[in-house]
C-alpha cells in the first residue's frame, strides 16, 4: 500500500513539475531579456505558491472574483490595486528594493492612492489646507543634497487627509484641499501651513476592506503628511512624516512607518509667535521641522 501511494505521489509531482517547465519554456522566445526574466520568475513563484498551499478550485475562483471586484471598484479617483499592494506590503517592499540606503539621504515610503497631478501652487509661508478641517500646523525645513548643499528651487508636493479622515478626492464635490506644491528659496528652505496629521482608515468598503476584516486587521493608517520632493539630477523622494506618540506607529495598515520619519509635532502655547504673523484667532496649533536630503539620481 505504501509503495502505491509513493508511486502516485511521484507521478503527481512529476506532472506538476512538467507543467511548470512547459510554461517557463513558453517564454524562451521573448526578445526583451528583462521581460523574460520577470515573467519566468513570476511563473515559478506563482506555481510554487499554488503547489505549496495545494490551492483548491474554489479558492482559485474566489481569487479571480476578488481581483475582478478590485478592478470594478477602481476608477480615476480610487486605485484599489494600489491599496491591495499597500496592505500586502508589496508597495513597501518595492520601495525598499528601489531606494537602497544612501548615507544620510531621507528614507522613502509608500506613495499611496491619493496623489493628484496639478495641485495648486502655494507661496512659501502659505496655507495648503484650502479650507479643510483640522488643527493648523506650521511645517518647515531645508532641502539639501547628501553633501549638505542647499537645493534652491526644489519642488515639494504635499498632500494629506483632513480632520475627518478624508482626502479631497474622496468627496464628490470636486474640491481641492490639503494639497499643494511649492518651491524652496535660494537657501533651500521651505515653510508652509498645513494640518496636524490625524489617523484615518484607508478605504475599506471594497474587496481590500473585506480582506482586512476577514483577517482581523485594522484599516487604520498612522497619522502622516505626504511629501514628494524633486530637484534636477537627484533622485525624487516620495515619503511621509509621522506624528511622534501616535498609537498606530507600530500598526500602520500599509507598513509605511520608518523611525527616521517620525517627527515631533510640538503643541504651541497661546503666547507663541505665529510664523508669518498669521491670525489664528486663538486656535491651538502645532509646528514641526522636516529637513530633507536627496541622493544622486541612480544611473539608468
Amino acid at each position: 500500500m505504501t509503495d502505491v501511494e509513493t508511486t502516485d505521489d511521484d507521478q503527481q509531482r512529476r506532472a506538476e513539475e512538467e507543467l511548470v517547465a512547459k510554461v517557463l519554456a513558453s517564454f524562451d522566445g521573448t526578445e526583451d531579456e528583462r521581460l523574460r526574466t520577470v515573467l519566468r520568475s513570476l511563473v515559478a513563484h506563482l506555481h510554487s505558491f499554488i503547489r505549496d498551499v495545494r490551492l483548491t478550485q474554489r479558492e482559485w475562483e474566489d481569487a479571480i472574483a476578488f481581483l475582478t471586484d478590485t478592478g470594478h471598484i477602481t476608477d480615476d479617483r480610487r486605485q484599489e490595486f494600489v491599496l491591495l499592494s499597500d496592505v500586502l506590503g508589496a508597495s513597501m517592499q518595492t520601495i525598499a528594493v528601489n531606494n537602497a540606503a544612501r548615507g544620510n539621504a531621507t528614507e522613502a515610503t509608500v506613495f499611496g492612492p491619493f496623489f493628484v497631478e496639478g495641485a495648486p501652487h502655494a507661496d512659501l509661508g502659505g496655507d495648503i489646507s484650502g479650507g479643510a478641517s483640522g488643527e493648523p500646523c506650521w511645517v518647515e525645513g531645508t532641502v539639501t543634497d547628501t553633501d549638505g548643499n542647499p537645493l534652491p528651487g526644489a519642488r515639494i508636493e504635499v498632500w494629506e487627509a483632513d480632520d475627518d479622515g478624508f482626502y479631497d478626492v474622496q468627496y464628490s464635490d470636486d474640491r481641492t484641499a490639503a494639497r499643494a506644491h511649492l518651491f524652496t528659496d535660494e537657501n533651500g528652505w521651505y515653510g508652509f501651513w498645513a494640518l496636524t496629521p490625524t489617523p484615518y482608515p484607508i478605504p475599506h468598503d471594497g474587496p481590500v476592506g473585506r480582506m482586512l476584516e476577514a483577517t482581523g486587521r485594522s484599516p487604520l493608517r498612522a497619522a502622516h503628511l505626504h511629501f514628494m520632493v524633486s530637484s534636477p539630477g537627484l533622485r525624487t523622494l516620495v515619503t511621509h512624516i509621522f506624528v511622534e506618540g501616535d498609537d498606530l506607529l507600530d500598526h500602520d495598515a500599509v507598513f509605511g512607518v520608518k523611525d527616521s520619519l517620525i517627527k515631533r509635532f510640538e503643541p504651541q502655547p497661546p503666547t507663541a509667535e505665529v510664523p508669518g504673523g498669521r491670525d489664528l484667532d486663538g486656535r491651538p496649533w502645532t509646528r514641526t521641522t522636516f529637513d530633507i536630503v536627496l541622493p544622486p539620481e541612480e544611473p539608468s
